[in-house]
């Protein structure tokens, strides 16, 4: 995030390693209030650019010549929502959705939350998101239904490998979002 401000506390530029709208309205929120409490301006400019992202929420990991990975929780329609449309500002190539649905929970939100991934998206990717008690394959073809092209999605049950192959087949000008688990590595 860079953010140029001028106002009553002076002016400047605010650099953070963050993405999306809603850590730039946080951070300049928070960024006011320590300003109006007294805080220096350099010293909080320079915090800033030092920021770390809350683990598995808006996650960034990037390589050279790779697609960026961004790791988040998202795990509710509204949440993927989110996610996908403050990446959307951020993608110059293909906007990747890896995203499963956790099984014994709200069946009615799969189809919901495969619409999103398809409308926000590029690709999509289905895999498993905590299947529980509650057979994947039928979590799947829950998902699939929200889809107006459901053979256009990739279906790899193994996170891992869904993960691997959007790395595989995306251009480094791509941005795929591992979505579901967050900070989260392993399934119930």
């Amino acid at each position: 995030i860079t953010i140029r401000f001028d106002g009553q506390f002076g002016e400047g530029t605010l650099h953070a390693p963050l993405i999306g709208e809603f850590n730039a309205a946080n951070l300049m929120l928070a960024f006011a209030t320590l300003l109006s409490l007294g805080f220096d301006k350099s010293d909080l400019l320079a915090t800033a650019a030092q920021l770390q992202p809350v683990l598995g929420r808006m996650e960034l990991f990037q390589a050279e010549n790779r697609a960026k990975v961004v790791v988040d929780y998202a795990h509710t329609p509204d949440a993927l929502e989110k996610a996908l449309q403050a990446l959307r500002v951020h993608c110059d190539g293909q906007l990747w959705a890896i995203f499963g649905c956790g099984g014994d929970r709200d069946a009615g939100k799969r189809p919901m939350m495969a619409e999103i991934a398809e409308r926000l998206g590029d690709k999509v990717v289905l895999t498993d998101d905590n299947p529980r008690s509650e057979d994947p394959v039928f979590i799947v073809k829950d998902m699939l239904a929200g889809l107006s092209k459901p053979a256009e999605a990739i279906v790899q049950h193994d996170r891992f490998k869904a993960l691997s192959y959007a790395l595989e087949n995306a251009a480094p000008q791509d941005i795929i979002l591992l979505a579901g688990k967050g900070h989260e590595d392993y399934q119930i």
